[in-house]
């Protein structure tokens, strides 16, 4: 008998992971989440008084089910004190209380490097202009960190008008540089598609392990050779965690949405 409950309350639990979360089930969940590409995703908000601009944050690869918007929130809240523009931080799928009704979470053990499938880009594309739409932003501004900086960064060859102001910290913008397979794409296969009146920031940390310095500076050479506008910044002594939280970024951020 104990078996049987056992294996029961195992099905249940499995059943109500599993389940689609759908737009209307997204709306009645409140304020805080947003139904686009087919996911309701949660997102924190700090309200600015410029009117007609949007900061969105997009976070990087945790352990699925992270609250990633427990860390996200205070930094929202400096960006939009910092810029005076409403600022909004994004628990990308399978994250705090977001759903994963199509796209698993980027840790996932199995299907490596989510962050560079055009699925997940395209996604990203779909959540940006949702936001822009609920907010009526005119200007979007992106600050992106590791995974997130490495979807955000595609993104801008894929919808290049979508994102004018773009910080990078911590991403990678070359995956065939890691990875063989074919599937796969990142900054580097859309760059001549670019936008370019679109600001670039990217953002290196001097100790950073996992982005290390010269898959930043190197890539950036193209960049520059390509002629796109964008600024190179280096935080002395900064890691791969909490990159884009640094002060210099911070405030390498506000000047590029200033300009």
């Amino acid at each position: 008998m104990k078996k049987i409950l056992l294996l029961l309350f195992v099905f249940c639990s499995v059943t109500a992971f599993a389940q689609k979360v759908t737009q209307k089930m997204c709306d009645n969940k409140g304020e805080m989440y947003i139904y686009a590409g087919n996911e309701c995703i949660q997102y924190v908000l700090s309200e600015g008084d410029r009117a007609g601009s949007l900061n969105i944050i997009v976070h990087g690869t945790w352990d699925a089910g992270t609250n990633t918007l427990g860390r996200y929130e205070p930094f929202a809240e400096s960006l939009s004190m910092e810029t005076d523009i409403t600022t909004v931080a994004i628990a990308l799928p399978g994250y705090s209380n977001s759903s994963t009704n199509r796209l698993n979470p980027l840790s996932h053990k199995t299907n490596k490097n989510l962050a560079a499938t055009k699925e997940y880009v395209l996604f990203l594309g779909k959540l940006i202009i949702a936001l822009k739409e609920k907010f009526n932003a005119k200007k979007v501004n992106v600050i992106g960190h590791s995974a997130g900086a490495m979807m955000a960064a595609t993104l801008t060859g894929f919808k290049p008008r979508l994102i004018q102001n773009i910080a990078l910290a911590g991403g990678r913008y070359d995956i065939h540089a890691v990875s063989k397979a074919k599937n796969l794409v990142s900054m580097v296969d859309v760059i001549e598609s670019i936008s370019k009146k679109t600001n670039f920031l990217f953002i290196y940390g001097t100790e950073d392990k996992i982005s290390k310095p010269d898959v930043t500076t190197e890539f950036f050479k193209l960049v520059e050779e390509t002629g796109l506008k964008a600024t190179l910044i280096k935080v002395e002594g900064a890691g791969h965690i909490d990159l884009d939280m640094t002060d210099e970024a911070i405030e390498a951020f506000t000047e590029l949405i200033e300009e």
